[in-house]
C-alpha cells in the first residue's frame, strides 16, 4: 500500500496569533522578539520578510532592514493555549497525528482513499482549523515525511500542495540543497565549495563519498535528496514525560540544601529536553515526607527547556507544596505535555549572547558530561568522589 503522509505547518504562527487578538497588526511588517537591540528575531511576519528579516536574526540588524517594522515582546501562554487548540482539532479527524513541534504536524493517512479522497480531507481538515481557531495552515501530501515537509515550504503561505509518488524526483531536483530538512550551514558551505547546489547534483553523488566527505550523517542526507525516507509518523501523546527523583541518607528539613538540589536537578532535566529536542508545557514537584507521606503539585506553563526559565517556575512550585515543618527523606521533579522544538522558541526576552551562551555549555556537556558545566547552585547533583589516601611506604 502507499503510504500518504501529510506535513501541516501553521503560517507564521506567533504573528498570526497576535493578528487574532490584535486586528491592527494585520498587513503591516511585525517582528516577534526581545524588544532590547541585543534581543534575537522570534518570528515575523511576511511583509517583514520581504525586507530581509529571518527567525534568529539580531534584533538591531532586523530593525536596520526594517526600521518600519513593529515589534512585539511575544506571550507564549496565548501560542502554547493555541497550539493545544490546534492540536485538538488535527487530533479528533486524523487517525495517526504527529506533533512536531508547537506549530507543525505529521498525519499518516495510509489507505484513507478508500474512503475519502486523501487530498480531500487534508484540505477539509486545514478549513477546519481556521474555522475553529482562526489561524492559517498550509500542508502537504506526499509519500514520507521528508518529502511532505519540503513540499509544505514550497506551498507557503496558505499553500497546499500534492506530489504524487512519479512527481518526487521532479519536485526535488531543482530546488537548493538548504532546502533538505537537517542540512545545517557547516554542510551546506562544505557542499557549496565542491560544486553541489541543488537536491538533484547531490542525489545523483555516490553515497560513499558523501560519507567521506560529511560524517555519518552522509547517508541519511543522500537518502533525502533522492526522496527515500521510510521514518514513520509517531503518534503524539501528552502524556509523554522525563523525570527525576532524589531519596537522601538522612531525612532533611535543611531548605538552602533542598533548593541547591532542586537547581541540580532541573538543570540535568532541561539538558536532556534540549539534547533530545523536546520542549516541557507541565511541570510536577513530588516530595515524600519522613512518615511516607506523599504530596504533588503541577502547573502548566508556557513551552520551554531552559534553566533559567524553569529553575524560579519550579522553585515557587516547591515553596507552596512543602508547607509542613516536618522533615522530607524523596524528592521528585517531572516535565511533562511535551512537544517536539528547540531553545530559540523562547527567545523573547534573550539575548543572541544567551543563545549562545546555552548552545556553548550544551556543546560541552555533550563532550565531557552533563556535570562537567553546571550553576554553583547546582553542584548538589556532582556526584561526590570520596578522596583516598595513597599509602606512601616510607
Amino acid at each position: 500500500m502507499e503510504r500518504k503522509i501529510v506535513h501541516m505547518d501553521l503560517d507564521t504562527f506567533f504573528v498570526s496569533c497576535e493578528r487574532l487578538t490584535n486586528s491592527q497588526l494585520n498587513g503591516i511588517p511585525l517582528i516577534i522578539g526581545g524588544t532590547s537591540g541585543r534581543g534575537v528575531v522570534s518570528s515575523c511576519s511576511y511583509e517583514a520578510r520581504k525586507f530581509g528579516v529571518r527567525s534568529a536574526m539580531p534584533m538591531y540588524m532586523a530593525m536596520r532592514l526594517c526600521p518600519q517594522a513593529k515589534v512585539i515582546k511575544g506571550d507564549m501562554e496565548l501560542y502554547s493555549k493555541m497550539s493545544h487548540q490546534v492540536t485538538e482539532v488535527i487530533q479528533s479527524k486524523a487517525p495517526i497525528v504527529e506533533k512536531a513541534s508547537v506549530d507543525e504536524f505529521y498525519l499518516d493517512i495510509s489507505g484513507m482513499d478508500k474512503f475519502f479522497g486523501c487530498y480531500k480531507f487534508t484540505n477539509e481538515l486545514i478549513e477546519l482549523v481556521a474555522k475553529e481557531t482562526g489561524l492559517p495552515m498550509s500542508f502537504a501530501l506526499s509519500v514520507n515525511k521528508t518529502v511532505a515537509k519540503i513540499g509544505t515550504g514550497e506551498a507557503k503561505p496558505v499553500g497546499r500542495l500534492e506530489i504524487k509518488e512519479e512527481n518526487v524526483r521532479p519536485f526535488l531536483n531543482p530546488l537548493p540543497i538548504q532546502k533538505i530538512p537537517m542540512l545545517g550551514d557547516v554542510t551546506f558551505q562544505l557542499l557549496s565549495r565542491v560544486g553541489i547546489r541543488t537536491i538533484q547534483t547531490l542525489s545523483e553523488m555516490p553515497v560513499q563519498v558523501l560519507q567521506q566527505m560529511i560524517g555519518k550523517n552522509g547517508i541519511d542526507i543522500w537518502k533525502k535528496a533522492n526522496g527515500i525516507d521510510n521514518t514513520s509518523v509517531e503518534p503524539y501523546s501528552e502524556r509523554k514525560s522525563i523525570s527525576t527523583e532524589h531519596t537522601f541518607e538522612q531525612d532533611t528539613i535543611d531548605i538552602p540544601k533542598l533548593k541547591l538540589l532542586i537547581v541540580g536537578m532541573i538543570e540535568k532535566l532541561a539538558f536532556q529536553l534540549r539534547s533530545e529536542e523536546w520542549l516541557t508545557s507541565t511541570i510536577s514537584v513530588k516530595i515524600r515526607y519522613s512518615n511516607f507521606d506523599t504530596e504533588q503539585k503541577q502547573s502548566k506553563i508556557a513551552y520551554t527547556s531552559c534553566d533559567h526559565v524553569l529553575i524560579p517556575k519550579v522553585t515557587e512550585l516547591f515553596d507552596k507544596l512543602y508547607n509542613r515543618r516536618m522533615r522530607l527523606r524523596l524528592i521528585g521533579i517531572r516535565f511533562s505535555g511535551l512537544v517536539r522544538g528547540t531553545y530559540q522558541i523562547d527567545m523573547f526576552d534573550d539575548t543572541a549572547e544567551m543563545m549562545s551562551l546555552y548552545q556553548a555549555i550544551d556543546k560541552m556537556k555533550n563532550r565531557f558530561g552533563f556535570d562537567s558545566v553546571m550553576r554553583c547552585a547546582g553542584a548538589e547533583m556532582k556526584p561526590k568522589i570520596e578522596k583516598k589516601k595513597w599509602p606512601y611506604k616510607k
